[in-house]
């Protein structure tokens, strides 16, 4: 088989179990959609995201509820899909990505925004599956703290492992997960009197198209921003585009219906106490864990690929740990409480990033990167730069979907920066050979 054109000469004698932190991954080391496709959907499947659908079910009739949510999951998996193809193409994640977009040291400020949102989300996780399990089983509250821990560090295991761990996982939990969906979901429709049940349900609260769109497509953005970590590892686009889409479109837009759903019947979004009042109490439990456990996995292995980055090491295994420890101690410390409104907002200022690396990919670099492991770079790329905050700016001011608006205003500043520079670059040299 042919190296990857970017691939470096040295990259192959890396230890395959640290999953290539810093170079690209060789096209040996390439997986099938089938592959990818189990751990994004293991990654998109997320107890959070059901409490987005939940908000938006109450809002709509039955009708304009699905055309809200197909439409707000379509637009994040081409989000992420856009970005699956660079890391395709390129073998390189995003936080090696932003080398080139922002510069070597310019490249560490979407590692520390990354990173940080990734072990927010997994302090909550942690502390969502102890406080869950001890309200549902009735243990001494005592056990919070111990359980705490005890996931912290046992979420991390399979994400030590790398690619295979989490795979080996997603093969497990994405089928059980589907099947205990269909059978509550059956249960509930049931419940509601069938179909045309559902289409007499009036909705209970308000909200517009534009803020629910955003609800969907925010959520779990920053997220499809780093699914480039498995992508990188795909055959090629076109594999990778299949897997992003299967997991970000029908993947996390079945969680968002799961909420909306069990919001309409059930007056409750999360598919836990969904199953609890449907009498399937221990099937809760069991969907909990797995639903938090494919996440949470892949939440860590993403804080510990921009945690390399960001110290410039390839001791992948040995960040993951660290990373576990930290999202353990914020659990403990009770930060998880107020960390998801700030992880919310930092969904306006995710996104910027995927914009600016889209036209650096496309416009800037026409399609081809050079060596990452070879590339003499700038400390930091001005334009690059200058781009992702005017990005930010404008969606945190928006009052349209503010996420997509900060993707396309950052990719459009980045691509007019790049022209205009380009133009006088050559109006320059025109000046100067007419003298």
């Amino acid at each position: 088989m042919t190296a990857h054109p970017n691939a470096h000469p040295d990259s192959h004698p890396i230890p395959q179990e640290q999953d290539y932190p810093l170079s690209p991954v060789p096209m040996d080391q390439r997986k099938s959609v089938w592959s990818m496709g189990l751990i994004l959907l293991g990654f998109t499947f997320f107890t959070a995201t059901m409490w987005a659908g939940g908000s938006v079910g109450v809002s709509f009739d039955f009708t304009t509820m699905l055309l809200v949510l197909a439409v707000g999951n379509l637009l994040l998996g081409l989000y992420a899909a856009a970005l699956g193809y660079i890391a395709a193409k390129t073998g390189l994640n995003t936080a090696l990505m932003s080398r080139f977009t922002f510069g070597e040291l310019g490249s560490k400020l979407s590692d520390v925004i990354l990173g940080f949102t990734q072990i927010g989300w997994y302090a909550w996780g942690t502390a969502t599956m102890a406080i869950l399990l001890v309200k549902l089983t009735g243990l001494p509250e005592s056990l919070t703290t111990p359980l705490m821990v005890l996931f912290g560090f046992g979420f991390c295991v399979t994400a030590f492992i790398g690619y295979r761990g989490l795979e080996w996982l997603s093969r497990i939990a994405v089928p059980a997960m589907i099947i205990l969906v269909a059978v509550s979901m059956s249960i509930a429709t049931d419940a509601a009197g069938g179909l045309s049940g559902l289409l007499a349900i009036t909705p209970t609260d308000d909200m517009t198209v534009a803020a629910a769109i955003t609800l969907v497509f925010g959520t779990f953005v920053s997220g499809g921003t780093q699914a480039t970590n498995w992508t990188r590892f795909a055959k090629s686009g076109r594999t990778a585009v299949i897997a992003t889409l299967l997991a970000f479109f029908l993947g996390n837009g079945l969680m968002t219906l799961i909420g909306a759903f069990g919001a309409l019947v059930y007056q409750q979004a999360d598919i836990v106490d969904i199953m609890v009042a449907q009498g399937l109490a221990t099937l809760g439990i069991l969907m909990l864990f797995l639903n938090l456990w494919t996440t949470q996995d892949n939440t860590v292995y993403n804080f510990a690929v921009a945690g390399c980055n960001l110290l410039r090491t390839r001791r992948r295994k040995m960040v993951t740990v660290a990373g576990a420890a930290i999202g353990t101690l914020l659990a403990v410390m009770g930060m998880y409480e107020w960390l998801i409104p700030f992880l919310v907002l930092l969904g306006t200022f995710i996104p910027p990033i995927g914009g600016v690396i889209m036209a650096s990919y496309f416009v800037g670099y026409r399609q081809r990167y050079p060596d990452v492991t070879t590339a003499t770079l700038p400390a930091f790329n001005a334009p690059g730069l200058a781009a992702y905050v005017i990005g930010s700016a404008v969606a945190y001011t928006s009052p349209w979907i503010a996420p997509i608006v900060g993707v396309l205003v950052a990719a459009t500043a980045y691509s007019a920066i790049l022209v205009v520079s380009q133009a006088v670059r050559e109006r320059r040299a025109q000046v100067l050979g007419a003298l």
